[in-house]
């Protein structure tokens, strides 16, 4: 039997030496296309990857059925109607009721811009305005700032799109409505049009603007996680979990977020069996579902599987340009050290606190380790939630970098007399 650090250089070797993920992913995003939670795509996607898994000849294949959410996006525009009439380029947000609204633009930068301007909200669109600083800084204006601008009796939000540059490219996303307040149709622009409107408040005009969406929720459907596995040789029963999320926003093909990341979890798991590598522990993939507009796919699997040992659990969702790190949540004495020791093998960084939407409820349910893959993101952020995270964006080189850093930690993981 080769060594762990034979079998190590085996991997990094195949995995930057083969095509095969790039190609796979290429199917996906080509032949597939975005896979929304609850759409024909990703009852597709679903469908293939299970038959793909059996096909690599992986072990303990299936696809686990998860109820899911179905938003459709329907018919939407924008329109500005004065001082000049223009289409706007906009995309409705996830989970937004439909309506159709005509009324002035109230422009703000912040919520706290909007308090200070309460008395001017009612009857108008609340549009904010927010420049990119980072992504958790700027996403709640998305995610909460049609109830903001409802409680003050706006009867619509328009947001600028979450992302640090734009060529008239809207970016998606989820929102929440929260409970006892009026729900408010709400979109997303683009840098440009969002500015522009600020520019024309600035002069002091009064632009307008007509937003119409078919937005509506149907009855939740049936999907699957997909699930396929590496038994390992002494404590099989012993789960390093390794993923990313099949489905995607219905717009672009879903490319870097996240079918590169599901296909850098896959190839983890399909190199150990090409070359005949089985460490001591199982190795698991698991493509969830339903990321982007309800984590059922995550939650479904903790509760699925919370009885089973886990001893790491790792994510990759931030797209598959050039690695960087990983990121580790562990409380397991030496556990960071240890990780430590496979990040230098890797050349690269290893930072506290890591983890993932998909990964956390099996982290909360067992108290695994849980690790995200961490990735140069200033290509990803500019296409993130936008029709313009499309197969021609993936670099291929970094897309094998992705596959051998998420291998290798796989692997070691598994291998390791210790756990991390």
């Amino acid at each position: 039997m080769s060594s762990p650090q034979d079998n190590t250089q085996r991997l990094l070797s195949a995995a930057l030496s083969s095509d095969f993920g790039y190609q796979r992913l290429g199917y996906l995003c080509d032949r597939i296309g975005n896979r929304l939670s609850g759409s024909k795509g990703l009852e597709k996607a679903v469908s293939w990857a299970e038959s793909e898994m059996r096909r690599d000849g992986l072990e303990g294949v299936c696809a686990e059925p998860v109820l899911v959410p179905k938003w459709v996006r329907g018919k939407e525009s924008a329109t500005l109607i004065s001082p000049e009439k223009r289409a706007l380029v906009m995309l409705g947000l996830g989970g937004s009721v439909g309506g159709r609204v005509k009324a002035q633009v109230l422009v703000v930068q912040s919520f706290e811009e909007l308090t200070a301007r309460a008395g001017e909200a009612k009857g108008k669109i609340v549009c904010f305005n927010v420049p990119f600083t980072n992504y958790g800084a700027t996403v709640r204006y998305r995610g909460t700032g049609a109830s903001e601008a409802a409680k003050l009796g706006a009867v619509a939000v328009l947001v600028r799109s979450v992302g640090p540059t734009s060529l008239r490219t809207p970016h998606t996303g989820a929102m929440n409505y929260a409970a006892g307040i009026a729900k408010i149709p709400a979109a997303a622009i683009t840098i440009e049009d969002a500015t522009q409107l600020a520019r024309m408040q600035a002069r002091g005009e009064k632009p307008v603007v007509e937003l119409t969406m078919q937005a509506h929720f149907e009855k939740d459907v049936l999907s699957a996680n997909v699930i396929g596995e590496w038994r390992g040789r002494e404590k099989p029963g012993e789960i390093v979990l390794v993923g990313g999320h099949l489905d995607s926003w219905d717009v672009g093909q879903g490319a870097h977020d996240d079918g590169g990341g599901c296909i850098a979890s896959w190839e983890a798991v399909r190199l150990l069996k090409v070359l005949g590598i089985r460490p001591r522990r199982t190795v698991r993939v698991c493509l969830f579902t339903n990321e982007e507009n309800g984590s059922r796919g995550g939650q479904a699997y903790a509760e699925a599987h919370k009885s089973e040992k886990h001893v790491l659990a790792i994510e990759t969702d931030g797209g598959v340009d050039t690695p960087i790190g990983f990121g580790l949540t562990t409380k397991t004495p030496g556990g960071m050290e240890r990780a430590r020791e496979i990040t230098r093998l890797l050349e690269l960084e290893l930072k506290e606190g890591g983890g993932g939407a998909d990964i956390g409820p099996i982290g909360t349910a067992t108290g695994c380790p849980t690790m995200g893959l961490l990735n140069d993101m200033s290509v990803y952020w500019n296409i993130h939630h936008t029709p313009a995270d499309t197969f021609d964006k993936i670099n291929p080189k970094a897309l094998q970098k992705c596959i051998a850093a998420m291998a290798v930690m796989a692997y070691s993981a598994a291998e390791l007399d210790g756990l991390f």
